[in-house]
């Protein structure tokens, strides 16, 4: 099994990493287009593999594409990130350009990788790599919700003082602070969680959950990597185990929802075929109007890139 992870930033390295000590893969490919980057990163990671006791083989390319042949999954980490005096159009340009160049390359040499985007703005860099993939939208999916639920998971945990491994939560709809939160869908063991958190207090989380990135960048002046490479990580081992995992992932939508031709966030079954399925959650009114303001916030920002792509 193949794994490769474009971009050895802070987000690939620790995708890297964690799939490495996980022998979530035999061989992980760990691409950069900065000279010796890749290299490094990967060298340091295999020679964890004596402490850390695992065989995952870690290997790094400067920009090399070959080296990516017959991957089974690729990760895509790689774009800039937005800078001061940058519009939200500049940062779409920039890294759509970026984005469309590595997907292409990906595609040349696996034919069959399922690609997950993790580069932002996340929903359209999506859009971008499944336009460019020419691939069925199946196989071409970002991650978001899989950090986002992470980070809801962890407030309630520090908040209501339990095992943050008794939460689940289900997320939907755009990478930001346009995201959904589901609290009818979130327990604790079981336990709905509106009866053990004041209303007050849950909706102070959900905004916290909405906002987690900026918190994060606040606090560092760079974007978050542990959870998101490990949230990746995580989505690569439900697809190279085949484990049938329900995740709430960045999906192309054909009718789901009301919703079409749109990436959005939606929980789906992740297994060896890339999504297996949908899932359709009854949503009540309000939780369908956030959906919807959501969904038209993101298709906004896919309008950005069909304009730039109709203008190239």
């Amino acid at each position: 099994m193949k794994v490769t992870v474009v971009g050895a930033g802070n987000v690939g390295a620790t995708c890297a990493d964690v799939l490495a000590s996980r022998e979530i893969a035999n061989e992980i490919i760990l691409l950069d287009i900065k000279e010796g980057f890749a290299e490094g990163k990967a060298l340091d990671i295999w020679q964890t593999s004596p402490i850390n006791l695992y065989d995952s083989r870690t290997i790094g390319s400067t920009n090399d594409y070959g080296m990516t042949k017959d991957s089974d999954v690729v990760v895509i980490t790689s774009g800039l990130p937005r800078k001061p005096g940058m519009s939200r159009d500049d940062l779409i340009a920039t890294n759509a350009g970026i984005v469309k160049t590595v997907t292409e390359n990906v595609i040349k040499y696996s034919p069959n990788a399922i690609i997950v985007v993790v580069s932002n703005p996340l929903d359209v860099m999506t859009y971008c790599a499944y336009l460019n993939a020419k691939i069925d939208s199946k196989k071409v999916f970002g991650m978001a919700g899989v950090l986002d639920t992470a980070r809801y998971r962890a407030f309630l945990a520090t908040e209501l003082n339990v095992s943050p491994k008794d939460i689940q939560a289900v997320l939907m709809g755009g990478h930001g602070d346009t995201m959904v939160p589901l609290p009818r869908y979130t327990t604790v063991a079981g336990i709905p969680v509106t009866e053990l958190i004041a209303e007050d207090k849950l909706n102070e989380i959900i905004e916290r959950t909405k906002f987690g990135g900026g918190e994060i960048v606040k606090l560092l002046g760079t974007s978050a990597w542990y959870a998101p490479g490990a949230a990746a990580a995580q989505m690569v081992e439900a697809i190279v185990r085949d484990q049938k995992r329900i995740f709430p992932v960045c999906a192309w939508l054909t009718g789901e929802y009301g919703l079409k031709d749109i990436y959005l966030g939606v929980p789906v079954v992740l297994g060896k075929n890339g999504i297996e399925r949908i899932i359709e959650l009854d949503l009540n009114a309000a939780e369908r109007t956030l959906l919807n303001e959501s969904a038209e916030a993101v298709k906004s920002v896919m309008d950005v890139l069909d304009n730039m792509n109709a203008n190239a």
